[in-house]
């Protein structure tokens, strides 16, 4: 008699919000959720509209499927972020993949600030952002990512991570990269070039006409732990910084004044502050 392998459940997920101005305030027009993505809003009493992403599956592994599309219309405002860190575990088979698309009309704002990516030990994960803005629109993208816990004694030594980011502006591309980490993942974070040990990186992106103003007050919150520089870009302002620290906690250490300064009278979102 033939046995047969069970195969193992995958969680999928995709959600949708577009949102867009009327009686000078930022509202939802359409919202879709699909398997295990969801939105929820936090009441807020003005601009901008917030929304929080959740993964019902409480995090990916290797074969799972989560998607995002957020849309903001003109002149309107949104701040996205997460429930919690995702958590992205040791993969049996395949890969984990999310994919983002953001899209902002003219004179509209983004800041996608989701928590950190905690990645796991043998994991395998891929993700892609891709952005979309109108003449005028601005954005704030931010993306960290913790290499292990080292407070439960775990390190993630072994695995496959890719980030891939593509941002255009009127149709012009003004922001790529292809960050590629494994599977030697401990090994590559501790070369002097790379990392120097530390476990824990981000990418902060900011696209605007005052990009420029910034990069002084970055660059000493971040101190010694990244750099960060400015550019004009299609008639706009383009501030990129990387930051790394030796664990999650001192990354965020350095994160949350970052954000609260780049994000304007909307500071931090509610859930960072938790």
């Amino acid at each position: 008699m033939r046995i047969s392998t069970p195969t193992a459940q995958r969680a999928a997920g995709m959600a949708r919000l577009a949102c867009g101005k009327s009686d000078g305030r930022t509202r939802l027009r359409r919202l879709y959720q699909d398997g295990s993505a969801k939105i929820r809003m936090p009441a807020v009493s003005a601009d901008p509209l917030e929304a929080v992403l959740i993964n019902t599956a409480g995090g990916l592994t290797g074969g799972d499927r989560l998607g995002w599309e957020i849309d903001v219309g003109p002149a309107a405002s949104a701040t996205i972020t997460t429930q919690a860190c995702e958590k992205v575990y040791r993969a049996a088979s395949d890969r984990a993949e999310v994919r983002v698309r953001l899209t902002v009309g003219e004179q509209g704002r983004i800041a996608w600030l989701p928590q950190e990516t905690i990645v796991f030990d043998r994991a395998s994960f891929a993700r892609t952002l891709d952005v979309e803005l109108a003449p005028g629109a601005e954005a704030l993208v931010l993306e960290a990512t913790v290499f292990g816990r080292l407070a439960m004694g775990e390190r993630a030594a072994q695995g496959n991570f890719h980030d891939r980011w593509r941002v255009r502006q009127d149709g012009a591309l003004i922001h790529a990269e292809d960050f590629r980490i494994g599977p030697d993942i401990a090994a590559t974070l501790a070369r002097p070039a790379v990392a120097g040990g530390a476990i824990a990186v981000a990418t902060l992106l900011m696209v605007s006409p005052r990009a420029e103003a910034f990069l002084d007050p970055v660059r000493n919150i971040i101190g010694g732990q990244g750099d960060a520089s400015v550019w004009t870009v299609n008639k706009s302002g383009k501030l990129l910084a990387r930051l790394h620290a030796g664990d999650g906690y001192q990354l965020r250490k350095r994160l949350v004044p970052l954000v609260e300064l780049l994000n304007g009278r909307a500071g931090l979102p509610k859930l960072w502050s938790l």
